[in-house]
């Protein structure tokens, strides 16, 4: 379990860094740090890039701390492995369409748009839903496919079928999980999904 060596937690000002703390941390992965600091995240082995809230502010943040830079760097140069959550997921699109048209750190290409669905499913999508994938992979080796995970957006990463590793359905299949390559992220909140989201982690961190 510690071979992994060091995991951050990307602190930019946006997101729930210490529940996603608390939840790595019951797992016994204790090389672990929240930080913006540029040094500790290339000295990390793994990055976690949570987020709550709305996408421009996320980017802005980002940017202003100029972790944009480094995390292209650490991210698409040396292959590091990185988890968005939630807004941090939605944040690796090419843009999103939220409060008007905002660049995205564009790692994985598609846009992040507002939930059209039928009138019975509410916006915004909170509470629990079953998610499908595709195959275990790296994120869902311990998980049983159509188990449920906790979910709070009212903004959906729609790209390319190649890029999906999961979705749930409400009322339209939602994209619930992406990777490529090295790059994961998941639209549920794993720290607020109680044992499945606990072996989402342990997937994540074993895979790698």
């Amino acid at each position: 379990m510690n071979k992994l060596g060091k995991i951050v937690i990307v602190d930019y000002g946006v997101g729930n860094t210490h529940s996603v703390s608390n939840a790595i941390l019951n797992l016994g992965y204790n090389k672990l740090r929240i930080s913006g600091d540029e040094k500790l995240i290339i000295e990390a082995d793994v990055l976690i890039l949570p987020g709550v809230g709305a996408f421009e502010e996320a980017m802005r943040n980002l940017i202003d701390r100029n972790l944009d830079k480094v995390l292209n760097e650490e991210v698409l140069v040396k292959k590091k492995p990185i988890l968005g959550i939630c807004v941090g997921m939605q944040m690796l699109a090419t843009n999103s369409e939220e409060n008007g048209i905002h660049d995205g750190l564009d790692w994985i290409k598609g846009s992040v748009k507002k939930l059209v669905l039928p009138k019975q499913f509410a916006v915004p999508h909170v509470g629990w839903n079953n998610i499908i994938y595709k195959s275990p992979g790296v994120l869902f080796g311990k998980v049983v496919s159509n188990s449920h995970f906790y979910f709070d957006h009212s903004y959906w990463f729609e790209c390319d079928n190649k890029y999906v590793s999961a979705f749930c359905d409400y009322g339209v299949n939602v994209t619930a999980a992406v990777e490529h390559e090295n790059i994961f992220g998941v639209q549920f909140h794993p720290e607020k999904s109680q044992t499945n989201g606990l072996k989402l982690f342990r997937s994540f961190f074993n895979s790698i």
